[in-house]
C-alpha cells in the first residue's frame, strides 16, 4: 500500500461498495477538519478532462490568501522595485508593501514611479499607505468581478482599434492620432497583467477555474498563449504608429493601397480568430489560418512598390509593412490554439473510443 501511495504522490484508499450498488470511499480526517466539514455537509464532485475526479467543499471557491508581500528597496532601486511589485501582483498577493531599507526613506521619485505604475497598469489596485518609509498597494478586485474572457475580449477590441487607428494615421499622416495609439497601449498592458494574475491563481487553485470564466485547466495554458499574442499584436500597432511619426508626407497612393490591402487581411484575420475563440468555432479558426498565408505575397508586392519612396523614409515604411504582416501571423498563431482547444468538436466517437479526425 505504501508503494502505491508513493507512486501516486497521494494517499491510496480502497474503493468499497455498500448496499450492493453504491461505491464509497472514506475521506482523510485532516482534510475534513481543515475544511470545517461535518456529517451532512455537501461536497462537489467534478470530472476533469483527464478522467480524474476532483472533490471540493460546496459553495463558491475562496481565493487562497497569501501572506502580504514585503519588498525592501534602496534609494537607487527604482526599476527593481517596480519589477518586484509586478511579480508579487502576478503571483496573487493582495497586499504589497514597498519599504525602504534600514533607516532610509523612499525617494519621491520612487514613490511617484510606483504610484503611477500601479494606477496605469495594475487593475483593481489601490494605494492605501503612502509615507516616506512605506508604500502599500492593495488589490481589491476579485476574479468573479472581471473574468478572463471579458478581460481578453476588451483587450482584443482595444488592440483592433489601435491597428485601425494606426492605419488611419498612415493614410492621413496624422501624427496626433499616431501618438494616441501609442498611449492606448497602456490599456492593453493593464489587461495583460490582470489576465496573467488570474491564470496563475487558477493554476494554483483549480477550484476557481470556472469562477474566472474558463472550463478546465487546459484552457489556462491556451488563454495564456493567446493573451501573449494579443499583447504582441497591440505592440505592432504601436510600431506602425511610431513609424508613421517618422514620415513627413503622404506616401504614394499605389503603395498605400497595397499596405491597406495587407492591413484589411491582417485585422480581419485577427478579429475572426478572436470570434472563433469565444464562439468555440473550429472551422472559422481554420479559415483564418488559410487566409493568413496570403499575407506573405502581399508583403512582397508592397515592398517592391515601396522603392518609389524617398530613401530616408524607406526604412520606416519597411518596418511598418513588417508589423502589418506580424499582425496576420499572430492571428494565425491564435487560430492554431483555438483549434487545439476545440478539437473535440470535430472528432468522431466510434464505439471503440478510437478518435478519428
Amino acid at each position: 500500500m505504501r508503494d502505491i501511495s508513493k507512486a501516486m504522490e497521494g494517499e491510496a484508499r480502497k474503493l468499497q461498495i455498500t448496499g450492493g450498488s453504491t461505491y464509497i470511499i472514506s475521506l482523510p480526517r485532516k482534510w475534513v477538519t481543515r475544511n470545517q466539514l461535518r456529517k451532512g455537509s455537501f461536497l462537489i464532485l467534478r470530472e476533469e478532462g483527464d478522467g480524474s475526479l476532483s472533490l471540493a467543499p460546496s459553495g463558491p471557491a475562496k481565493q487562497e490568501k497569501k501572506e502580504e508581500a514585503i519588498i525592501r528597496v534602496s534609494k537607487k532601486d527604482e526599476s527593481g522595485a517596480i519589477r518586484k511589485a509586478v511579480s508579487a501582483y502576478l503571483v496573487g498577493y493582495n497586499l504589497i508593501q514597498v519599504r525602504a531599507q534600514g533607516q532610509e526613506r523612499l525617494s519621491s521619485l520612487q514613490r511617484n514611479a510606483l504610484k503611477d505604475f500601479a494606477r496605469r497598469y495594475l487593475v483593481g489596485t489601490e494605494i492605501v499607505t503612502d509615507t516616506p518609509n512605506e508604500l502599500t498597494l492593495q488589490i481589491l478586485l476579485s476574479y468573479p468581478e472581471l473574468t478572463v474572457e471579458s478581460s481578453l475580449r476588451r483587450m482584443s477590441i482595444i488592440t483592433s482599434s489601435m491597428h485601425r487607428d494606426s492605419m488611419t494615421a498612415l493614410r492621413e499622416i496624422d501624427h496626433q492620432l499616431a501618438k494616441a495609439v501609442i498611449d492606448t497601449d497602456t490599456e492593453v498592458d493593464r489587461f495583460n497583467l490582470y489576465i496573467i494574475r488570474q491564470l496563475k491563481l487558477a493554476i494554483a487553485n483549480p477550484r476557481i477555474i470556472t469562477e474566472i470564466g474558463l472550463s478546465n485547466a487546459r484552457d489556462c495554458l491556451g488563454y495564456r498563449l493567446i493573451t501573449k499574442s494579443v499583447e504582441r499584436t497591440a505592440d505592432h500597432a504601436v510600431s506602425i504608429a511610431e513609424n508613421v511619426l517618422m514620415l513627413k508626407k503622404r506616401i504614394d497612393d499605389e503603395v498605400l493601397r497595397k499596405i491597406e490591402n495587407m492591413s484589411t487581411l491582417a485585422i480581419s484575420a485577427f478579429e475572426d480568430t478572436i470570434d472563433s475563440l469565444f464562439k468555440h468555432d473550429f472551422n472559422l479558426a481554420e479559415s483564418v489560418i488559410e487566409r493568413a498565408k496570403e499575407i506573405a505575397k502581399l508583403e512582397k508586392e508592397a515592398i517592391l512598390l515601396s522603392q518609389k519612396i524617398e530613401i530616408e523614409e524607406i526604412a520606416s515604411l519597411r518596418l511598418l509593412i513588417e508589423s502589418v504582416r506580424r499582425t496576420a501571423e499572430y492571428a494565425s498563431d491564435i487560430a492554431e490554439i483555438v483549434l487545439n482547444l476545440n478539437i473535440e468538436s470535430v472528432l468522431d466517437w466510434p464505439t471503440s473510443r478510437t478518435k478519428h479526425i
